[in-house]
């Protein structure tokens, strides 16, 4: 394999090497499957340091064209899947769902989730978190953990100085600015929640959320008592036609929405009804706390954060690590308009007081050793990869009645069906199990929990090698289900 090096180019090496191999890979002469040299000969027979070939081997995995096996080396990866050429389809009932009762019950869901990690031949497409943690997490761990007695004092609640600085950087991608001041660290993305709507509402107040939603956090204004108003959802965002009329009508207290990579459809609200969603919340001065979890997993150029264009204070905004990094660390935040700080402040110290010191200072760790964004673009490498294999085996093996997002990025898309399938839902999900796959049905994220005849399918969880299969048999209990007269199957201990 011959990779010539101009040395005399203002063009580093490690692009040289990385374009030059690219080349090699999609013309075919470097074959899926063929492994490449190691990074000592090839830094050897090229002259340069192995940091060299270090970073341009680390691109071309980023970009999934190579893969590392461990004590093997590094392999050309198998063709990238192509886009699906069938468009989004998703065009849910325009119907409002008011919702005062006890409906949601996602510790079952979080449960039998945790559960499927003790079931090996289980494919769970239920999990909307990373599949494994990036391999310099554990060295990080390890170190940061013998470098400092201080991880065993009480910390700042609001969070690490550095950490929060460099959280602050990281939002400067999205267009976000914002001081070390505004962020408060947390106990992940789900904590950030429950501090904000804690806050910002009563028992008594009606809430708006999107239709479906996300449902951990359905509980949470459920059990402070607050009345539910979900507005249905369409290709754009919120119905905000519908939106409009019960700000005027009913002048709920919060407004709670995910605005890219929506939970759990994978809809990116649009940049225009962005502006327009701020604009009713300032009109009817309504907050609006805004979950981006999933923001960093887009594929593309998202339209900026509501918190980018709020000028009035009206956005409280979550993010995390726990989607990007790993869920066991803990450790996500708030942008909090500073009206708000000092009241959410005190209400963090009467919960736990802060995030585990060790927790923030991995997190930190691993920003400051520049590893994020290579992670990242793992990530999104893997992710798009999975998504297409799901999308081509809804296509192949999904009857045509059924539709589907297209989602931008992130870990789940959203599957519809015809209405009459709302009661056969239960069905669907037990005989799943039996054939040893796990999914969530879409009733789970509505505030009534009724009879929706949709579901979530996560790709973020699963080994490629299993999506074709996974999907073929999901399709075919599908086109077989309303054909069924028999009975229930027993599912396994704990199913949903």
């Amino acid at each position: 394999m011959r990779i010539p090096l101009n040395r005399q180019s203002q063009q580093p090496m490690y692009l040289q090497i990385q374009e030059r191999l690219q080349s090699l890979i999609h013309s075919g002469s470097l074959p899926p499957g063929e492994k490449l040299p190691s990074i000592r000969g090839l830094a050897k027979t090229l002259q340069v340091n192995k940091l060299t070939v270090i970073e341009a081997y680390d691109r071309l995995v980023a970009e999934g064209l190579i893969s590392a096996r461990q004590g093997s080396g590094y392999f050309v990866d198998a063709a990238p899947i192509p886009d699906p050429a069938r468009p989004c389809c998703f065009a849910p009932h325009q119907t409002v769902v008011v919702w005062e009762a006890q409906a949601n019950r996602p510790f079952a869901l979080y449960a039998r989730s945790i559960q499927a990690k003790q079931q090996p031949d289980l494919i769970d497409l239920s999990c909307a978190f990373p599949k494994h943690p990036p391999d310099d997490l554990a060295r990080i761990i390890r170190k940061v953990s013998t470098d400092s007695d201080n991880f065993f004092d009480y910390n700042a609640i609001e969070g690490h100085t550095r950490l929060r600085h460099q959280i602050a950087n990281l939002l400067l991608q999205v267009g976000l600015e914002s001081s070390a001041d505004d962020i408060m660290v947390v106990n992940g993305a789900m904590q950030g929640l429950s501090l904000a709507i804690r806050h910002f509402v009563q028992p008594g107040d009606w809430v708006v959320v999107e239709s479906p939603t996300f449902f951990s956090a359905l509980p949470i204004f459920q059990q402070l008592g607050c009345r539910i108003i979900g507005i249905p959802m369409d290709r754009e965002g919120m119905n905000l036609e519908l939106l409009a009329r019960y700000l005027d009508s009913h002048r709920p207290r919060l407004i709670f929405t995910t605005s890219t990579l929506h939970n759990p459809t994978g809809i990116t609200t649009t940049a225009t009804h962005r502006r327009q969603l701020l604009a009713l919340a300032s009109q009817y001065e309504c907050p609006i706390l805004e979950d981006n979890a999933y923001e960093v997993l887009h594929f593309g150029s998202p339209p900026p954060p509501l918190k980018v264009m709020d000028t009035e204070g009206w956005v409280t905004y979550v993010g995390t690590f726990s989607k990007t990094l790993s869920p066991g660390l803990r450790v996500g935040y708030l942008v909090v308009p500073p009206a708000h700080r000092q009241a959410l402040l005190e209400q963090r110290y009467l919960t736990d007081i802060h995030t585990p010191t060790l927790s923030q200072a991995v997190v930190s760790e691993f920003l400051a050793q520049g590893h994020y964004r290579r992670h990242l673009q793992r990530v999104h490498t893997q992710l798009h990869h999975n998504r297409n294999l799901m999308l081509r085996g809804l296509e192949q093996s999904f009857p045509e009645f059924a539709r589907w997002t297209v989602p931008e990025g992130g870990m789940y898309l959203w599957v519809q069906l015809p209405d009459r399938y709302g009661p056969l839902m239960p069905r669907l999900i037990q005989q799943a199990e039996a054939h040893g796959i796990l999914i969530l049905s879409g009733s789970s994220f509505f505030p009534d929990g009724l009879g929706y005849p949709a579901m979530r399918l996560s790709y973020a969880n699963v080994a490629p090698e299993l999506i074709e299969g996974a999907m073929s048999r999901l399709g075919s209990l599908v086109k077989d289900l309303d054909r069924s007269d028999s009975p229930l199957p027993q599912a396994v201990s704990g199913a949903l």
